[in-house]
């Protein structure tokens, strides 16, 4: 029994270091559909999509449905701060369009 636990002891010694190297990549920001409540003005994005949304294989589902969501209740209503889309905003919102979301319900963000 001794002589088990030292092997796996040496084992997992050696192993250790090549697992604490590999990573997986960073999914990306969640997108913020400002809780799921009912808004009258929107706020902006502070980062575009990433991996989570444009990656097929990491990709889920009931995010992407939040975001559409989001955009087919809000996306036409202006900013809360009377500022313009930024640049994360616009990228969500182009995200929206080629999900199959139509450009006239995110008109304050595409223009």
């Amino acid at each position: 029994m001794r002589r088990q636990v030292v092997t796996t002891g040496l084992l997992l010694a050696l192993l250790g270091p090549a697992g604490a190297c590999s990573s997986t990549a960073d999914p990306g920001p969640v997108f913020n559909n400002e809780g799921g409540i009912e808004v009258t003005c929107m706020v902006h994005q502070t980062e575009g999509p990433g991996a989570r949304y444009t990656d097929e294989q990491m990709r889920d589902t009931a995010e992407v449905l939040t975001l559409m969501r989001y955009y087919t209740a809000n996306g036409a209503k202006p900013f809360c701060d009377g500022a313009p889309a930024t640049a994360a905003d616009t990228a969500w919102a182009q995200l929206y369009v080629d999900f199959g979301g139509s450009t006239e319900k995110v008109s304050s963000v595409l223009g």
